[in-house]
């Protein structure tokens, strides 16, 4: 395998005619691609600005193997990779002077680059993200529920939201997303794309939150849920996120993923309570901020 079989463009309406089924053939594994280059077609065709970002395909017999979507902040997320595979990426990026801030991708594909990457750059990496994948089997809601109900979250909500999203990306320890939230860049942040869901108690005050993506080729995502630490442990995290899920199934939803935290088996045996089953293991990797030097 060569580092030219790799196809690299900046035309995302091209690449998604040429690889837009492969990615949706199995959209749970593949749906952080699929979001971040969903988001950045939407961005263009709004006519805003996409200058920086690289899609590219992995072709072999005629047949997309793999996928990659480099973003213009630097944030690289290929599909699933062989060490082979990685390798060949890592070689192409570095010979066309692409640095990536940070992979995130699978672990296995994330360690891979990583390793690939300080071989032909000499760029060591530091890992900073793990996570689980999530995909919803059969939804069982929580019984019994908290009392309250949900509501999906409106323009009238938008400081609620903001700033439950800012004490969320605070508690995960998210800088990046918490300096463009401050900036006021809310439409280039991870939430700008989202749809909202409060869970309201019986008054009518939001005591928990949860967002999506829309549907793209069958998947949705649900990210992030949020309650705040004055509101925990009386089950509404669950409830939003069943309500959210039935939601997804209902706008046609095939594939309803979310990523959780490894070290908070709280959270992790809720969604498991509701029908959520580990399929994967996620990572990330950072990168010092220069230029590659191919070697």
């Amino acid at each position: 395998m060569r580092p030219d079989d790799w196809h690299l463009t900046e035309d995302v309406d091209d690449f998604l005619v040429r690889a837009g089924d492969f990615l949706g053939s199995n959209a749970a594994l593949h749906n952080m691609s699929l979001t971040d280059i969903e988001k950045l077609r939407l961005r263009k065709a709004a006519g805003r600005d996409v200058r920086g970002a690289v899609f590219g395909r992995l072709e072999s017999g005629g047949e997309v193997r793999a996928t990659l979507c480099l973003t213009p902040r630097g944030r690289l997320g290929p599909t699933p990779l062989s060490a082979e595979q990685a390798g060949t990426l890592a070689a192409r990026l570095a010979g066309l002077g692409r640095s990536p801030s940070n992979v995130l991708a699978d672990h296995e594909t994330a360690r891979a680059f990583a390793e690939a990457w300080q071989r032909h750059t000499g760029a060591a990496s530091a890992s900073f993200w793990r996570t689980h994948l999530y995909r919803l089997g059969t939804l069982t809601a929580p019984q019994p529920g908290p009392e309250g109900h949900g509501r999906a979250a409106d323009g009238r909500d938008r400081d609620q939201v903001v700033g439950w999203c800012r004490e969320f990306c605070v508690d995960v320890g998210e800088q990046p997303s918490i300096d463009l939230i401050d900036a006021g860049s809310w439409d280039d942040s991870r939430f700008g794309d989202r749809h909202f869901t409060f869970w309201e108690s019986s008054d009518c005050t939001p005591v928990s939150m949860a967002a999506t993506t829309s549907v793209i080729r069958g998947m949705v995502r649900i990210d992030p849920v949020y309650t705040p630490a004055r509101h925990r442990g009386r089950g509404y995290a669950g409830a939003v996120t069943a309500e959210v899920s039935e939601a997804a199934l209902t706008a046609g939803a095939t594939d309803v993923v979310l990523f959780t935290d490894p070290s908070n088996p709280t959270s992790n045996a809720l969604y498991q309570r509701i029908g959520y089953v580990h399929i994967a293991d996620f990572a990330g990797y950072r990168f010092p901020s220069r230029a590659p030097r191919a070697v």
